[in-house]
């Protein structure tokens, strides 16, 4: 009924539409990405995924291995000692001769057998190997001497025990495996509750056999222990404070037994919940498995597939998962999990599964980049906040002003000249600061709070817009006077409302980044010279006189005062 031409209705819907979506979102997103990944590269955190920044503010739960993350990560043996717990020369010789000729990965147990004491052997010859795998969890070889074939394993003290019939005593004697075996189960745990990460050695004779087969691995003779100990580090403690004050439980996922493994979390200050086994996993259902691990702290004795298991779990629970892991048996979990976390020394395909790689192996480091990755999530939250608010109202203003005015309010050029004034600051929003509490706790993309603060903010906006409209219209303002009016009011108003929403405190007890605040002025000035340069009409513009320029500055400066004590309102009602 106002006898618009169909073209220029068309053109001023689409460009309604446009104006609705934040159209430089992904840009901004992506700057500040990006300035977040370089602050975090120069905290020793190397981002190769930019997305995953934000998932690694978000995290609140952490899992990580035990050895080289918590402990110092260089194993010493201890002690070689037979079955009643003294230093046996045999002992060591053995376990020499099965880390020297074994030709698997490279690993700290037996690098520290080859420290603790070297053996000439001149004369021992290898003959055949059984590689160590996660499901035995035992490594054999045979070997001859002088015309004599044996068979050394050792291992997980249990897969040991399994595979003997017979124990040697210190004089040479042999006993029935049952006889010795609670004795040995008590030894082992009593060595364990010291922190010690005990592995079980045994042997055969071999008569004159060179081939080896699983299946020799039986009626052996269960020789003595291999004490094991990597301290944890003495910064720890301190640590896995701070991530529990950043809101990230710390959760250990070791393929050490029970004892060690609450040994060494009780020395690094962690407090034990419940103890979750490998054997325990195996038995449970996903669901059971899901309701279990929100109490537990602390796995032990686990296989690499269940490491996985466990992920998917703490996932499925609820949580933003971060796993960190540097080993070849890490490859499953570090893909399930929401960050997947390696180090630079690490196996490669480790380091190419990880989606954040710590140049140190350290928890202090994550600490510095969790730091960084909320305040990269808490900057991209600020545009977000602002650009819905202030589009939500400006185009329900433009929408319900274009039913009753003879004139389209804003031309559609003007509408997209709108946006892009009003998001131009926003590119330097990932230089600004952040505030403490939004960094404090972990955070995620809250719909519902977004569309809460977009509806609140986008109604104060449409009622000064309204104000404008009544303003101009009580001037009695041309067709041009009236767009160049509101299109002054939209812009300034949109560029410095960055300025009350980009916290939830007070407007002077916050000081925004000093490029924030330099580009927000730059756009507000070009905008209000717009309209008395050359260019002006090109864009629909036209002088307005000064006392017109006052009077909308007057009511943009009320839109800030209102929409600061409209954000004291909605943050005490509204939780984010």
């Amino acid at each position: 009924y106002l006898h618009r031409p169909v073209i220029d209705s068309f053109l001023f819907a689409l460009a309604l539409a446009v104006g609705l979506t934040p159209q430089l979102l992904p840009a901004v997103i992506s700057v500040n990405l990006a300035h977040g990944a370089k602050r975090m590269a120069e905290q020793k955190v190397i981002v190769k995924q930019l997305a995953s920044i934000e998932n690694f503010g978000s995290m609140n739960v952490l899992c990580s291995d035990k050895t080289g993350t918590l402990t110092e990560g260089v194993v010493h043996l201890k002690g070689a000692l037979d079955v009643v717990g003294n230093p046996s020369d045999k002992v060591a010789l053995y376990a020499y001769l099965n880390s020297v000729f074994e030709t698997g990965f490279s690993n700290p147990i037996d690098e520290a057998i080859r420290q603790f004491k070297q053996f000439d052997l001149s004369g021992y010859t290898k003959l055949a190997e059984i590689p160590y795998d996660f499901y035995r969890k035992r490594l054999s070889l045979l070997a001859t001497y002088q015309s004599d074939n044996f068979l050394v394993t050792k291992g997980a003290l249990s897969n040991i025990l399994e595979v003997c019939s017979e124990v040697e005593n210190s004089d040479g004697t042999l006993t029935g495996i049952d006889e010795a075996r609670e004795d040995i189960q008590q030894r082992y745990e009593e060595f364990s509750r010291q922190g010690f990460r005990t592995l079980g050695l045994a042997y055969k004779p071999m008569t004159t056999q060179t081939r080896l087969d699983k299946a020799d691995e039986n009626g052996m003779r269960f020789l003595g222990f291999l004490l094991f100990f990597d301290p944890p580090k003495a910064d720890c403690a301190e640590t896995i404070k701070q991530l529990k004050a950043l809101g990230v439980t710390l959760k250990i996922i070791t393929g050490d037994n029970r004892l060690v493994a609450a040994t060494v979390s009780k020395q690094l200050g962690l407090v034990e919940h419940e103890t979750l086994t490998g054997p325990d996993i195996r038995l449970m259902s996903d669901l059971a498995l899901m309701n279990k691990v929100k109490n537990v702290d602390l796995f032990s004795e686990i296989e690499p597939n269940q490491k996985e298991r466990i992920i998917i779990a703490l996932k499925k629970a609820g949580y933003v998962v971060g796993y960190m892991g540097d080993g070849i048996n890490d490859v499953s979990a570090l893909h399930a999990a929401d960050v997947g976390i390696s180090v630079n020394s690490a196996a490669d395909v480790a380091k190419e599964t990880a989606q954040i790689v710590l140049l140190e192996k350290d928890l202090g480091v994550l600490v510095q980049g969790v730091r960084e990755g909320r305040t990269t999530f808490a900057n991209t939250l600020k545009y977000v906040f602002m650009a819905t608010s202030s589009n939500f109202g400006n185009m329900f203003s433009m929408a319900g002003a274009s039913l009753f005015l003879p004139f389209l309010p804003l031309l559609p050029k003007q509408i997209l000249m709108t946006n892009l004034l009003t998001d131009f600051p926003e590119m330097t929003i990932a230089s600004d600061n952040v505030d403490a509490d939004m960094v404090a706790q972990p955070r995620r993309w809250d719909i519902a709070f977004i569309r809460k603060f977009m509806m609140t903010f986008g109604f104060v906006s449409s009622i000064f817009d309204f104000m404008t409209f009544g303003l101009l219209l009580f001037l009695n303002a041309s067709d041009e006077q009236f767009r160049t009016g509101w299109f002054l009011e939209s812009v300034v108003s949109a560029a410095m409302i960055v300025f009350v929403v980009r916290s939830s405190k007070p407007l002077f007890k916050n000081r925004p980044g000093k490029y924030l605040v330099l580009a927000t002025l730059s756009i507000v000035a070009i905008t209000i010279a717009l309209p008395y340069t050359p260019i002006a009409p090109l864009a629909g513009l036209v002088p307005l006189p000064l006392p017109w320029l006052g009077m909308l500055g007057g009511i943009v400066t009320l839109y800030i005062v209102t929409a600061e004590l409209a954000k004291h309102v909605f943050y005490r009602l509204v939780k984010m």
